[in-house]
């Protein structure tokens, strides 16, 4: 019997740099905040010249794990952005064909038990927080981008008011997705708007009220709306979302 063996991959000394570093910054051996040496440091350090060092860096900068301070030279662990995560993540369920209903299915399971979860965590701050964008709908009336935006940013708000970053970091990725099937829904369907600020309004009522059950409730129904909103609009399910 013959054993083969794959070849061993060569992979670029930059990448083994940001490869290093990630290491340690995921580590924590490196924290959010903590300054990384000078190139010049860092190609001592490794044994190879600044450019390579420099792509290596640039590599990491592009992922978020570290920035430059104010245009300055020196670059220092940071946090990616959630807004950042979630579009490469909307981008990776993109190409994997992911349909609106995959996103509704989704949204199904999730949505009520993050509002169950933040009726007995959500604080007065966020409460406000909820109670503006609920208010952004009444005081003038929205375009189809602007409703879409308040209804999205009141499910990112409610996620962060669970205080569970998974979910949080969940909840980021489908509200992108989510944008285009609700922007045809409610352009198509007259009483869409109506709809969801009413949804709203009782979800915050069952949240002030520190009712689980009944803000899980509402949530339910807030997305199986959504359901029948698709329906009335002629919207296929079924169809793959393209960013």
């Amino acid at each position: 019997m013959t054993i083969t063996f794959e070849k061993i991959s060569r992979e670029p000394a930059y990448r083994r740099i940001s490869n290093v570093i990630e290491e340690k910054i995921l580590a924590r051996s490196l924290m959010p905040g903590d300054t990384l040496p000078t190139e010049m440091e860092l190609a001592k350090q490794f044994g190879v010249n600044r450019s390579t060092v420099r792509e290596g860096l640039r590599r990491l900068e592009n992922t978020g794990l570290v920035k430059r301070r104010d245009g300055g030279k020196k670059l220092f662990v940071t946090r990616p952005r959630l807004t950042d995560v979630a579009a490469g993540v909307s981008r990776a369920m993109t190409l994997h064909n992911v349909t609106f209903f995959d996103v509704w299915e989704t949204m199904m399971v999730l949505e009520p038990e993050s509002a169950r979860l933040a009726a007995s965590r959500i604080t007065a701050e966020q409460l406000a927080a909820l109670e503006a964008i609920i208010g952004t709908a009444k005081s003038r009336p929205l375009d189809d981008n602007e409703m879409v935006e308040q209804a999205v940013c009141f499910f990112n708000q409610l996620a962060a008011s669970t205080g569970n970053p998974v979910l949080m970091m969940s909840q980021e990725p489908l509200s992108l997705l989510l944008r285009p099937s609700l922007e045809l829904m409610i352009g198509r369907v007259a009483q869409a708007r109506q709809r969801i600020v009413e949804a709203q309004k009782e979800i915050l009522n069952a949240l002030k009220n520190k009712d689980a059950d009944q803000a899980g409730k509402w949530m339910h129904k807030h997305i199986l709306d959504f359901r029948r909103g698709y329906n009335l609009a002629g919207i296929d399910l079924d169809h793959v979302i393209v960013s």
